[in-house]
């Protein structure tokens, strides 16, 4: 039986609210002999790590993880993740809308757009691509204006298709929430029940990938 890189099934979403994590940068630093330092990104991309073991507050709780990583056969299968802090477009505190992101500007022959989140503002700003949308939750708008059809929302690469190109000039913007695509980053769950309900909580790392 072929196994599947990629599973479009997401952690239980209960129990990554617990969890701690966030993403990361690697920065290679050469400290010169004028006291100057030289910083090299590595990665045009940051790249994600998760412990999901800070979510768990019963033994239900970790059966569920336990049966979860062994459906995705370990560290095999990736999965989405629901970044408790990070998980739509709009700023902290408000609902994503129409209007959050710029994906593009319209040529009248692109009909393709790729979803992203924008962080900082000008040439400095990061874009970060988001391959793994929420179904239902994707809002689009053109020019300014919020439209409700003649597009398509590809919720596995992160995507939206207008039947006819937006026209030369014209913004298009969109929001949505987004699940990051993640895999556990460890061989095997090492589980001790006693200690378990003593207080002492698994360790259940997680690291964001490229489906």
């Amino acid at each position: 039986m072929a196994i599947a890189a990629f599973d479009e099934v997401r952690f239980p979403l209960r129990l990554s609210f617990g969890t701690s994590g966030g993403p990361g940068r690697r920065v290679e630093i050469v400290r010169l002999s004028t006291g100057f330092e030289h910083r090299n990104l590595r990665h045009r991309h940051s790249v994600r790590r998760y412990d999901a073991g800070s979510g768990l507050r019963s033994l239900a709780d970790l059966a569920e993880v336990l049966a979860f990583f062994e459906a995705r056969r370990g560290r095999l299968t990736g999965f989405r993740f629901r970044d408790p802090l990070d998980w739509h477009t709009a700023p902290y505190g408000a609902p994503a809308g129409a209007f959050d992101q710029l994906l593009g500007i319209g040529d009248g022959v692109t009909t393709r757009f790729s979803l992203r989140k924008i962080y900082g503002e000008g040439e400095a700003a990061y874009h970060r691509p988001i391959e793994k949308p929420v179904a239902g939750t994707v809002t689009v708008a053109v020019d300014g204006v919020e439209v409700a059809a003649g597009f398509a929302i590809d919720t596995v690469s992160g995507s939206v298709t207008f039947a006819a190109p937006p026209g030369a000039g014209a913004a298009v913007t969109a929001g949505f929430a987004f699940d990051v695509p993640v895999r556990f980053d460890v061989e095997q769950l090492s589980v001790n029940v006693a200690a378990f309900e003593a207080g002492d909580i698994p360790s259940i790392p997680l690291i964001e990938i490229r489906p």
